[in-house]
């Protein structure tokens, strides 16, 4: 079977503990910037199919890893996300938007 994608660091020893083979080698880091994206999109459509937890926690393990290879600071991504929060809100109230106007 041929995968072609970014895989957890341990996948391939699994593999060979299990008694099966791999190819496998390391991305460059264009590559693997555009791997990572494409995982997000892959663990997000998990948990849209699931709602597990466990997807979650997928999910969280991609974001960490862009953040490290993106060289994107934890603390002042977090940072901007409670601004964001401060300033637009959260989600806590669970408020969907119907429709607009714009003032003319």
């Amino acid at each position: 079977m041929e995968y072609h994608k970014l895989v957890r660091d341990k996948i391939p020893a699994i593999i060979e503990k299990n008694g099966g083979k791999y190819v496998a080698r390391v991305a460059g880091e264009e590559e693997f910037l555009a791997k990572l994206r494409d995982k997000l999109k892959e663990e997000v459509e998990e948990f849209l199919a699931s709602s597990k937890s466990e997807e979650i926690a997928d999910i969280y393990e991609v974001l960490d890893a862009l953040m490290k290879a993106m060289k994107a600071d934890k603390n002042e991504v977090l940072a901007i996300q409670k601004q964001k929060r401060q300033d637009r809100g959260g989600f806590e109230e669970k408020i969907i938007l119907e429709s607009s106007e714009d003032k003319k």
